[in-house]
């Protein structure tokens, strides 16, 4: 192959250098300009929650899976502060496989789609990897379906999440209702939450189910409900279902 002579060679540097310029100018443009979806210290508590789950997940030969539960639910936590309702989705997953590894036992097939998940999930840019949507999606539907939930029943669909999502968000009101009365009603607070806790159990809700679950032990038996430390934690929680039924029915 023959030589290209230098004169060429300057001439073609030269017209091509206010382009090639240009072109070096934009691109870190773009990559700082880049709009982050999440705020940067939700991911990075994001992070931090999926290792700590992750080095769980990893000693639960030594500690059984039970104490793999409060790592999902820790995730869980930042799911719902997230907004996210793919995060949420797949963090629900998560919950599910927890729940039928404790009613059944470990099997390969709920081993595998748990431990693949968290590998997925743990590239360092967290949520804020281009494909975490898509990830999240994929783990979603392979880890409630590997619970067994879409083998058990055609009634989780969207129609059913959302007729839940409404009828639960009715209770959510009731309940804050009988929080604000004077005196505060726990008779009503232990009874809905329980309601929801079982409803939201039916369909495979297991975060909302946590969450309701958790409220009613809470109010335990209403004892404390007159200390204003107490109301506001309740207050708080129940925030925290309203931000779950909304990414459900959102």
């Amino acid at each position: 192959m023959a030589d290209i002579p230098e004169d060429d060679l300057a001439e073609t540097r030269a017209a091509m250098a206010p382009t090639l310029n240009a072109t070096a100018s934009i691109l870190p443009l773009l990559a700082k300009n880049r709009q982050a979806r999440f705020d940067p210290q939700l991911n990075q508590r994001w992070q931090t929650a999926l290792r700590n789950l992750t080095g769980d997940w990893g000693m639960r030969h030594q500690t059984g899976e039970v104490a793999v539960r409060p790592g999902v639910f820790a995730l869980y936590q930042l799911a719902l502060e997230s907004g996210d309702g793919d995060c949420l989705r797949l963090v629900e997953g998560l919950a599910s496989v927890i729940d039928r590894i404790e009613d059944v036992g470990p099997s390969p097939r709920l081993v595998a789609a748990f431990s693949a998940c968290l590998e997925s999930l743990g590239d360092p840019r967290g949520l804020e990897h281009d494909a975490f949507t898509e990830r999240a999606q994929h783990f979603a539907e392979r880890l409630t379906a590997v619970a067994g939930e879409l083998q058990e029943t055609a009634a989780r669909s969207a129609v059913i999440d959302r007729l839940f999502a409404g009828d639960s968000e009715d209770k959510v009101s009731q309940m804050r209702d009988a929080l604000a009365a004077l005196p505060p009603d726990a008779y009503a607070l232990k009874t809905l939450s329980a309601q929801m806790a079982l409803e939201a159990e039916q369909i495979g809700m297991y975060g909302i189910m946590h969450l309701a679950r958790q409220l009613n032990r809470a109010v335990g038996d209403g004892a404390h409900l007159e200390l204003g430390s107490v109301r506001t934690g309740i207050a708080r929680q129940l925030d925290q279902l309203s931000a779950s039924l909304a990414a459900v029915d959102g």
